[in-house]
Formats: structure tokens, C-alpha cells, sequence
């Protein structure tokens, strides 16, 4: 049986994913307002001071969210490539770009609320620490990214070329996390472990935990709003996008 008989690739057809992602795209964007509204007052309000940091700790609830999700977000984006270079479909190489705007945004969010949290700890804005370094080239992956998809005009050459990026990019991704294991780091250790479980208080980690779901629903609603965008753009000459526009 070939592939293309079965049904996920119905909806991978730009054309039938277009309303699709129109009807998912604001519910999702109401989640994330809502989540993001009770993790900032859970983290601010709520969450008790701690006992060796202060009131400085509290950009946790913004920082590691956004670090886990520019992590996230590349992996996803190393998916619909190889999804791409796998089953050759369309959708994929629309979905990876849009993507990555929302990855280099948490990315670099990820980097300024760690500089913020670092000067008081560390002295220092910045150190060229294993961990804050490889987040740094995950900044550079994904605007590498998007500036290499920009300056090839073809859409298809530029899905293959960004995605073989997204791929060969996806090996930083363990490094960023594995690194304060790998190599002795000023950054802390993991504060939330699968295995471990928490070394935070409650309050703290429900905080931490709802905004991490209020920066899940923010990327699928924002990706899912920009691959509309994407799809009208390349489909433009066909039939079912013109009545679409007009």
C-alpha cells in the first residue's frame, strides 16, 4: 500500500489544511491569553519568595518556558523536514517556516530574561557559559534560517535547503540541554525532572508549568495563523486561493 493512501495525507494538502488551521488558530490564541494571564499572577502573586535568590527569581517563570520552547520548536521544525524530505510534501516546508519566527522570538527571550536573571546572580550580563553559548547558535540556527528561505525565490528549493539546516541544526538542541551535565557550567541544573521530579515548591512549578502550556498554545496559534499566510502565498495561482482572496 503506498503511503499516499492513507488519510493524514488528505489533510496535508495545502488546500484542505487552509480551514482547518482557520478554525484552530483562535481558540488556541484565547488559551494562551488565559494561561499566560493565571501563570504571571501564580508567579508574581501567589509563589512565595525564595529563601536564596529573592524576588529575582521570579523571571523563572518566563525564562525557563521560553528556553524549553526554543528548544521545542526547532525539534518540531527538524520534524516537517524530514517529514518533507520523506513523503515530499508541500505543507511541510510551510510549516517549518512558519515556525521558526516564533522559535528565534523564545530564543532570544530565552537569552534577554537570562541575562536579566544572570547580572544579579552571576555579576556578569553575559558568560560564555556551555549552555547560554549553545543557545546562542539556536539563535543563529533559526535566523540563519529564515534569512537563507528569504534569498531563494524558489519555494521548493528553499524548503529543501532550510530544512536540511533545521536537521543538521537539531544536534545542537541535546547540547543545550545536556550541557550543565556534560560540562561544569555556572547554570544551575534542571529545577523540573522526569525522573527526579521537582525540586521547587508547588506554587512555583504550577506557575512555571501553565505558562510553559500558555507558550504551547501561543506557538501553535501564531504557526498556525502565519502558515495561512504562507499557503495563499504560494497557492495564489490556483483556483481555490483566488476565491479564497476575493
Amino acid at each position: 500500500m503506498s503511503f499516499k493512501n492513507f488519510r493524514w495525507f488528505h489533510w496535508a494538502a495545502p488546500q484542505t489544511f487552509y480551514p482547518v488551521a482557520g478554525r484552530l488558530w483562535r481558540p488556541f490564541a484565547v488559551l494562551a491569553v488565559v494561561l499566560a494571564a493565571v501563570a504571571l499572577y501564580m508567579g508574581f502573586f501567589v509563589a512565595p519568595t525564595d529563601f536564596q535568590q529573592g524576588e529575582g527569581y521570579r523571571i523563572i517563570f518566563v525564562h525557563v518556558p521560553a528556553s524549553w520552547m526554543s528548544m521545542v520548536i526547532y525539534l518540531a521544525m527538524a520534524f516537517w523536514a524530514f517529514l518533507g524530505f520523506t513523503f515530499n510534501t508541500r505543507l511541510s516546508g510551510m510549516m517549518t517556516q512558519a515556525l521558526a519566527p516564533t522559535g528565534a522570538l523564545f530564543t532570544f527571550l530565552s537569552l534577554w530574561t537570562g541575562a536579566l536573571w544572570g547580572k544579579p546572580m552571576w555579576g556578569a550580563w553575559w558568560v560564555w557559559d556551555a549552555r547560554l553559548t549553545s543557545e546562542l547558535i539556536l539563535f543563529f540556527l533559526y535566523m540563519g534560517y529564515i534569512a537563507l528561505t528569504s534569498a531563494i525565490e524558489d519555494p521548493r528549493r528553499a524548503d529543501k535547503a532550510g530544512g536540511l539546516l533545521a536537521l543538521v541544526g537539531a544536534v545542537n538542541v541535546p547540547i543545550i540541554y545536556f550541557s550543565v551535565k556534560w560540562w561544569n557550567t555556572l547554570h544551575q541544573g534542571a529545577s523540573v525532572s522526569v525522573t527526579k521530579g521537582s525540586s521547587m515548591a508547588q506554587t512555583m512549578l504550577w506557575a512555571m508549568l501553565l505558562m510553559a502550556l500558555a507558550f504551547w498554545a501561543y506557538t501553535i496559534a501564531i504557526a498556525l495563523y502565519r502558515v495561512r499566510s504562507i499557503i495563499l502565498e504560494r497557492e495564489r495561482h490556483t483556483g481555490w486561493a483566488q476565491e479564497v482572496t476575493t
